[in-house]
């Protein structure tokens, strides 16, 4: 593991991590019916379906063959798109407060997101108070890159200007901490804040 002393930067994802996120955010105040509310999101606003949009495939490609495919949802999945935002709840609870503190520190702070190139400009224009304090967000669908593979980690740290022990990135996917701990990143698979916390008191960039 990379000496903790070294640690400069901190590199966070989005989703789940600064922002709770789930396709029934959005759906359960279009569909009453639990039972339609848990199938719609079983069978056609699927994870899967989804993370092409991450991948950087455009959502009129997508919503044309989900319609295609489900045409009795055509309203619903066409909702996907322009509402997207709503998909987004409510900020984690204490996240926003150590980004705060982090940058009122001097700490540079980076993100490393799989997002949507067209669903993530709007949604960073909601929340500029906390997305101006980064400096650089890599955004997996204008690069058509995703975590876990290690190329979006080397795109990132070479954009950030950062060495891998330079960082240390925050993320709730498991997978995505291994990749970017495969690339020599040390990594913290995020619960909440007060763990995170603690995380960031031992690499040494929030007081004890």
């Amino acid at each position: 593991m990379p000496n903790s002393s070294k640690i400069s930067a901190a590199i966070f994802d989005i989703g789940n991590v600064l922002f709770t996120w789930h396709p029934r955010f959005l759906y359960e105040r279009l569909i009453d019916d639990d039972r339609a509310l848990a199938a719609f999101l079983d069978n056609v606003i699927t994870h899967e379906w989804h993370f092409q949009h991450d991948a950087g495939r455009d959502f009129a490609d997508t919503s044309a063959e989900r319609i295609a495919e489900f045409p009795e949802h055509a309203e619903l999945i066409a909702a996907w798109g322009p509402r997207f935002n709503e998909s987004l709840g409510p900020p984690v609870p204490g996240m926003h407060e150590i980004v705060a503190e982090l940058d009122s520190a001097g700490v540079p702070l980076f993100a490393i997101t799989n997002f949507s190139h067209e669903f993530f400009p709007p949604f960073r224009r909601e929340w500029p108070g906390l997305f101006d304090r980064f400096r650089d967000i890599v955004v997996s669908g204008e690069e058509k890159l995703l975590k876990p593979d290690a190329a979006i980690y080397h795109l990132a740290l070479a954009r950030f200007g950062l060495e891998p022990n330079e960082a240390i990135f925050i993320d709730d996917n498991a997978a995505n901490v291994a990749g970017a701990e495969a690339v020599g990143i040390r990594s913290v698979l995020f619960t909440d804040a007060e763990a995170l916390r603690r995380e960031l008191a031992a690499a040494g960039l929030l007081a004890a």
